[in-house]
């Protein structure tokens, strides 16, 4: 490789090229681990998933009324009601004979004997007999054993990830544990011998992307495992990276552009291969894309706005492709622009905004709502990203967009 601080970014690769190189060298894990249903919501599938029992288990009153056998209501109505007599008690399991009828509620058994429910507005009790007037069906307003699930159907398939309702679902099937796949593993390296933790000195900085960087793989179903900062020295980087070769994804922050100090791109090749170094995306052009020992690398810039960028784009859908994870796209609100913005040719722009969603008066249901551009540069304003409500993507082949053109805005903060 061509030493690039000699060089500089001479070439850049579009954005979707370079996700293509990353998704070839990630290798999806086999871990796989039972997990209960009261910590599952969230996690992925790993195995198929069949129902243990049907829902219901047993043939159950669809209605309030009375349990009874359909024949015997046959020809009943308002002006000649069928007459049978009241029986038993249905929580006792009493049978429903010839010519019966005993009281149900709705979602208790069916009791023996009986196929239909005449629903309690069309009957009347008068001393010891139930008066019909309207005559039922067989099975109606019965609910059969297996109606909702059949024992032993096909619920989930691997690469399912298993929301609140689907455990619901399970466990009404007889499901107490399923196999799911383990988190992926993250070794999250924050570089650059200027970063401190607390109490920065002149010319000192405060580390935050690899501890922001770390809470975006937790919230992207990964395990990360954060790092201690690691100073600009081949020495050191090259043991890092060896270090979290066990880890499923490595990623770094910082050191990845073309400067003195930018020192992981050759450690990275020396190591293994630089897929990609230099990405058509503003901000952010600096990310680099390597695999060591089948472990992929992911470089992100050290400015904060262009590490977040790169996150999303680059170690969001690594992190779901290590782990099995399906990749849910983005939210998205549609709003109306009201400054244009601008972007070069050739480079997917990715341009922070704030959203006024309030209509005329106050009025919140008017839409769509209004996105302010927050900046058009500056990579490093953290807070142009903590305090946005998303960022509209200008398309490579697009030189900016117009004001009062309407827009999609992606949310990268709300969604897993």
């Amino acid at each position: 490789m061509t030493d690039p601080r000699e060089s500089g970014f001479k070439d850049v690769t579009p954005l979707t090229a370079a996700r293509e190189r990353l998704r070839e060298a990630v290798r999806p894990h086999d871990r796989t681990e039972a997990v209960p249903l009261s910590t599952a919501a969230g996690r992925t599938v790993a195995e198929p998933v069949a129902a243990r029992r049907a829902v219901p288990h047993y043939d159950r009153a669809a209605m309030d009324g009375f349990a009874v056998q359909a024949e015997d209501t046959f020809g009943a109505g308002d002006r000649s009601p069928a007459v049978l007599r009241a029986g038993g008690h249905a929580e006792n399991g009493d049978d429903v004979g010839p010519g019966e009828a005993i009281r149900v509620h709705t979602g208790s058994e069916l009791p023996p004997g009986a196929d239909a429910v005449v629903m309690v507005e069309q009957t009347d009790t008068v001393a010891e007999d139930v008066e019909i007037f309207d005559a039922v069906a067989e099975g109606e307003n019965v609910a059969p054993a297996g109606e909702d699930v059949a024992n032993g159907r096909p619920l989930f398939e691997p690469g399912h990830q298993l929301r609140p309702s689907d455990i619901g679902l399970l466990k009404s099937t007889g499901v107490t544990e399923i196999e799911c796949y383990q988190p992926p593993t993250v070794g999250v390296v924050p570089t650059g011998e200027e970063l401190v933790q607390t109490d920065p000195d002149p010319g000192e900085i405060i580390e935050t992307n690899g501890l922001t960087v770390a809470q975006y793989v937790e919230r992207w179903g990964g395990v990360p495992e954060y790092r201690n900062v690691v100073t600009d020295d081949e020495h050191a980087l090259r043991a890092a990276i060896q270090r979290d070769l066990t880890k499923d994804v490595i990623v770094t922050t910082g050191g990845s552009s073309v400067g003195e100090r930018d020192l992981l791109p050759s450690v990275v090749d020396d190591l293994g291969e630089v897929l990609v170094h230099g990405v058509a995306v503003k901000p952010g052009h600096p990310a680099g894309l390597g695999v060591v020992e089948d472990t992929p690398v992911i470089m992100l810039p050290g400015y904060p706005v262009a590490c977040i960028v790169n996150a999303v784009q680059f170690l969001r859908p690594a992190t779901k492709w290590a782990g099995n994870m399906p990749r849910s796209p983005l939210p998205e609100t549609e709003a109306v622009l009201d400054r244009k913005i601008a972007s070069e040719p050739g480079v997917r722009t990715f341009a922070r905004v704030e959203l006024d969603r309030n209509g005329p008066d106050g009025d919140e249901s008017a839409a769509p709502p209004t996105a302010t551009p927050t900046r058009a540069s500056g990579a490093g304003v953290l807070s142009s990203v903590a305090l946005a409500d998303g960022w509209v993507v200008v398309p490579e082949e697009r030189e900016g967009i117009p004001a009062d053109e309407r827009v999609a805005v992606q949310d990268w903060e709300r969604y897993p």
